[in-house]
């Protein structure tokens, strides 16, 4: 059996399947990162919806295991050396998920850094820049007056989309015919920038012919359309 109860999370969030790992999260384009890798490695987890309404996140027992207060994060049971590994950041959690079960990271070690690289132009580029997008068009930040910081955003958008645009070019992935962790980083992001944020026609997501075919492509496979919904919202 085994035995999380020393872990502080576990009191908030009882564990009802131990021997799995405990994902927790939200339905985001960062937190479906993470159940979207679960669903498509078939690595048995347990979700628990973190739920930014009653402020979950802030809470002593979700900060014990992550102390940025961001979703999403995990605690693997059956981690390196049998022992069990709290972990966050979603990029780490990709990286951690597809070596545990050599799945969706090339072998090849130079093939292997080019993934990780297009993972890190995601975490580094994608999600900060369309999530201020986001704000500044959608939330909050619509109301502003001054329309430089979301005109600046919408720029900054546009350019990612075609660096990512003039990658997928003759390619079916991201690294080609492998689908990896880069696109599973990549693609919710995308979504939801043409989506929920509803700034398509604002960066002109049409003109970007690879970026929307692939896109197509990657909420066609199963696991995404599930994972998309997982931990499902009260």
């Amino acid at each position: 059996m085994n035995d999380l109860s020393t872990f502080p999370i576990t009191q908030k969030w009882p564990a009802q399947h131990p021997e799995r790992i405990q994902l927790y999260s939200l339905p985001t384009p960062n937190g479906v990162k993470v159940s979207i890798m679960l669903e498509e490695t078939g690595l048995p987890y347990e979700p628990h919806l973190v739920d930014f309404a009653t402020n979950d996140q802030m809470s002593p027992a979700f900060l014990s295991l992550n102390p940025n207060n961001k979703i999403p994060a995990i605690l693997d049971p059956n981690g390196p050396g049998g022992k069990p590994l709290a972990l966050f950041e979603s990029g780490a959690i990709l990286i951690y998920l597809a070596e545990k079960t050599g799945q969706f990271m090339p072998a090849d070690p130079a093939a292997r850094y080019e993934t990780i690289q297009w993972l890190m132009f995601q975490m580094g580029g994608i999600g900060p820049m369309f999530g201020q997008l986001g704000f500044f068009h959608k939330f909050a930040g619509k109301e502003y007056e001054d329309k430089r910081p979301r005109d600046r955003y919408v720029a900054e958008s546009k350019r990612l989309l075609g660096v990512l645009d003039q990658r997928l070019e003759g390619r079916r992935w991201i690294m080609g015919d492998s689908y990896t962790i880069a696109d599973i980083a990549t693609f919710g992001w995308v979504r939801n920038l043409n989506g929920f944020y509803e700034a398509g026609e604002l960066v002109g997501f049409d003109s970007f012919a690879n970026v929307k075919r692939v896109v197509e492509a990657f909420v066609a496979r199963p696991a995404v359309a599930k994972g998309l919904a997982i931990p499902a919202r009260s």
